[in-house]
């Protein structure tokens, strides 16, 4: 029989940290530290199976639940010495989410549950506090209007600032108990009129309705957003958590707060978070107060004048700072924690791996294995290799000039520009537009999800550390200020203003999220440097990995980029974009003008010394590390101008009429491009251009080597074959140019010739191909487009729309199709080896520099990858991890 609930508290509990699939991560955790015997409020977790239940059986609940449910609190029951729904002694819980991945602020929780107009009074008599028991009560039912009953919350605070405004108060604690009594009675006659029911006072009824409202929120368009954005199963659902609340808010010897075991910003070895006394813990993430310092040493570093938990609850501090230590140790990573004290009693309330920034990634792994916490292996493995994405973007230049006009606090480092913009829909609509845009609010909330991932980076004048926009900011890496207090926004006029500087919508604005500084315009940025515990997680890994990691790469600036970044050579030059240069723009035109091959030749002597020079340069740069030059592969008419006043400037440079070259242009137009006259049919047509880069090829092999003695190893690439025949054709133009540049220069040049597979039937018939191919190169973009039947310039207008009704879990052309493509890759590397036993197999399309498809690429025997220079760091890690999950288990693995 299923089993839908798993207990917790007092010493003990059902479940444990192994059981995250089942219980979610709040929930497996919650029960870990109960067996620690650390001090967790006793509580029970309603199973991620019963969201798959809840959704497949139109939002209703297993049979058996509802008596699970009943046992499991009478458990709470019996250990916190309180009756739910009792008038004398009430029990109130709080619901919560808890996916087996974190999904910070994207769904819903509830706290307070079972207060109602009799269990308030019995609240005020045990805490000695009217006040707090009212302000409590008025928590509880905006928060539960608002999620569950669906009554907006501004409707409560219009309520709020109406009572204030007319009583003459400034701030919601100057409310008396009798005046949060008089704006209940408000709020509850608002949601009569509004929902149309009384506000339900059965705690059952409560409780009940809040477990749905959570599970329902598994399926809101913010965690829908999310889990898209990191790549996050709907299969998973969530689970729901039901806890004994704890109150932080019971006067000044009571405290709320959220910590990290190890700064997540720097990975630095201090604790590191933020209290408050006297609140509840959506008060500390929420923004609207700002949250004091935990230690002495944190508090004196940020200037504040508000007591640190160190100075204001030393014995509590003392406890809390054993607790989180013996957790770190626990679990072996960083930890973000929250929890509560209330009348000097710490409770924790929940432990998680800490999301961190790649820097403090780098660092707390490295000084973990120094510390003897964990192996190399495992140091690895802890590095998200996306993540490595935020230590390779510039941040401003040391010597910049910087025109600050305010500072906040360092939420997530980097540094970006761009346009100010106030509200998350204009971010994503003018992102679409190829325009980069910083998100400006007074605090982010969970629906602005989809405009923080469009956003170059965030500033709020309000929040701390751990208020919603740093941590989402850091997730997602990017660059966020917070808490800049200096700062006026007016969203509807659209202008920001700190002090005399006014600035307004469109004007560009730059923030350093290192050290939390806005500034005025755009800020010069400079080069990242990989260096200290990135160099130390990168040896590890190249010492683990398995597959080589090339750069795709055709421009000496690209070249050096991805040797800085460790790249062992070029898997991929497109010859094509060198001659979109103006310089050599004009000869590549009167080449394709030209009405026979005589005038071609012509024109393709003009651009041998440029390719010659070009290649060169490249094979020195690359320092005898392979170099693999595919043969010119787009369609010609890309080359050709298109507008009416391009071709009259066009003509007159080339000396043909404006009419000769539109009738030339329409008759290279094709209707399907990507599937026409391209790739190696341009070769087999017009075998003079494969002869002038065969030849730029050898002779700039010959000088480079003459240059730097070492010999370079040029491996000459033909596109888009399909049949065998095709590239024979090719190779015997290659070879005849190699001989014939041999015998000129008296040197001769080590080559080889491949090609790339991107088509289906190269795939099916590589046995055949590779007789002839001494390497195959995956063009895995054009194999998507081929195999699926998709354009990829295309396919935006219905790829969302297909991942967000499930019928496909992500974009085909950002991870590989392992069920489709993949299959026909790993075709192609069987049947090749059949036919040549040696034969060198990469992969150079977009999917080369994906983490996901990085891993399947390792699976399927290929010996390397090549992607964009920024993302070869990204490679070396994600090979590294793809071959531990190969290896046998070990030292920290």
């Amino acid at each position: 029989m299923t089993k839908w609930v798993y207990t917790f508290g007092n010493g003990s509990a059902e479940g444990g940290s192994q059981m995250r699939a089942l219980l979610g991560g709040k929930g497996a955790n919650l029960a870990e530290m109960a067996n620690l015997g650390l001090p967790v409020p006793p509580g029970f977790t309603i199973t991620t199976e019963v969201c798959a239940y809840f959704y497949d059986h139109g939002q209703s609940y297993p049979p058996e639940l509802k008596a699970e449910v009943d046992s499991a609190l009478k458990r709470i029951e019996a250990i916190a010495g309180r009756s739910f729904g009792d008038a004398q002694r009430p029990l109130l819980v709080s619901v919560r989410s808890g996916s087996r991945a974190s999904m910070p602020g994207m769904m819903d929780t509830v706290l307070n549950i079972g207060l109602n107009d009799a269990t308030v009074e019995a609240l005020a008599a045990d805490a000695g506090d009217s006040r707090f028991a009212y302000d409590s009560y008025r928590r509880f039912i905006q928060m539960y209007s608002s999620i569950v009953l669906g009554v907006g919350h501004h409707y409560f605070e219009e309520i709020i600032e109406d009572f204030k405004e007319a009583k003459g108060l400034a701030l919601d604690t100057d409310l008396s108990a009798a005046d949060w009594q008089q704006v209940i009675a408000g709020f509850k006659a608002k949601i009569a009129d509004v929902h149309g029911t009384a506000f339900p006072q059965a705690p059952q009824e409560q409780l009940w309705g809040a477990i749905g409202a959570v599970f329902g929120s598994w399926n809101n368009p913010r965690a829908k957003i999310y889990r898209q954005l990191h790549n996050i199963p709907e299969s998973w659902g969530t689970a729901v958590n039901v806890q004994a609340m704890v109150f932080g808010n019971m006067g000044e010897t009571s405290a709320t707060g959220v910590a990290f075991t190890r700064n997540p910003s720097t990975g630095a070895k201090e604790l590191y978070g933020e209290f408050l006394i006297n609140a509840q813990g959506e008060d500390v993430v929420a923004g609207v107060r700002t949250p004091q310092n935990i230690t002495e040493a944190a508090r004196l570093a940020a200037g504040s004048s508000q007591p640190s938990m160190e100075k204001a609850l030393p014995d509590v501090f003392r406890q809390f700072v054993a607790v989180a230590d013996r957790l770190e140790r626990h679990y072996r990573d960083i930890q973000d924690v929250e929890f509560t004290v209330e009348r000097g009693k710490l409770w924790m309330l929940q432990t998680r791996t800490g999301k961190r920034t790649a820097k403090a990634a780098l660092r707390s792994a490295v000084e973990m294995v120094r510390e003897g916490l964990i192996g190399e292996r495992e140091a690895v493995l802890r590095i998200e290799p996306g993540s490595l994405d935020q230590l390779l973007h510039p941040t401003i230049a040391p010597e910049a000039e910087r025109d600050v006009i305010a500072s906040g606090l360092p939420a997530s480092p980097g540094a970006a520009s761009g346009e100010i913009v106030f509200n998350a829909d204009e971010a994503e609509q003018l992102r679409s537009a190829g325009r980069k845009v910083i998100l400006v609010r007074v605090e982010t909330s969970p629906e602005d999800i989809h405009g923080m991932h469009a956003s170059e980076g965030i500033l709020t004048t309000r929040g701390g550390m751990t208020s919603h926009a740093a941590v989402v900011a850091r997730g997602m890496g990017k660059p966020c200020v917070s808490g800049v207090g200096a700062l006026r926004i007016d969203s509807e006029r659209g202008v920001l203003s700190a002090g005399p500087v006014t600035l307004r919508r469109g004007d560009i604005l730059t923030i350093d999220g290192t050290t939390g500084k806005v500034m005025q315009g755009a800020i010069e940025m400079q080069q990242p440097e990989l260096s200290g515990e990135f160099g130390i997680i990168m040896q590890w890994a190249d010492t683990l990995r398995r597959m080589g990691v090339r750069a795709n790469a055709e421009t000496p600036a690209d070249a050096e980029a991805a040797r800085r970044f460790g790249a062992e050579g070029i898997g991929l030059c497109r010859t094509e974009h060198m001659f979109f240069d103006a310089g050599r723009i004009a000869a590549m035109r009167e080449m394709i003008l030209a009405d026979d091959e005589k005038g071609r030749r012509a024109a393709l002597a003009k651009l041998l010394p440029f390719q010659r020079s070009d290649f060169a340069r490249l094979f020195e740069i690359m320092a005898g590390f392979p170099v693999t030059i595919r043969l010119l592969d787009p369609p010609l008419h890309e080359f050709l101008p298109h507008s009416a006043e391009e071709i009259a400037e066009v003509a007159a440079a080339t000396g043909v009429t404006p009419e000769h070259l539109e009738h030339r242009a329409a008759e290279l137009k094709e209707f399907n491009p990507m599937l026409g006259f391209r790739g190696c049919r341009l070769a087999i047509a017009f075998p003079e251009i494969a002869e002038m880069q065969a030849r730029a090829i050898f002779e700039g092999a010959v000088e480079a080597k003459r240059n730097t003695g070492q010999a370079p190893a040029p491996e000459i690439m033909v596109p888009l074959v399909a049949i065998k025949s095709e590239l024979d054709a090719v190779k015997a133009i290659i070879d005849r140019i190699a001989a014939a540049v041999a015998r000129e220069s008296g040197e001769r040049i080590a080559y080889s010739v491949g090609t790339m597979i991107e088509l289906p039937r190269a795939a099916l018939k590589a046995g055949e191909i590779a007789e002839t191919a001494e390497f195959f190169s995956f063009g895995t973009n054009d194999l998507t487009q081929t195999a699926l039947g998709i354009s990829r310039d295309d396919a935006g207008t219905f790829l969302g729309v297909y991942i967000s009704k499930g019928l496909l879990e992500r974009d085909p052309f950002a991870t590989i199709d392992q069920q489709g493509v993949g299959e026909l890759v790993e075709i192609a590397v069987e049947r090749g080896r059949k036919a040549r036993a040696g034969i060198k197999l990469g992969i150079c399309g977009e999917h080369g520099g994906d983490p996901t498809s990085i891993g399947f690429f390792d699976k399927a025997g290929l010996d390397y990858v090549s992607c964009s220079p920024f993302r070869v760091p990204i490679a070396r890690l994600a090979a590294a991890q793809a071959a531990i999950g190969g290896l046998s288990s070990g030292e920290g693995s």
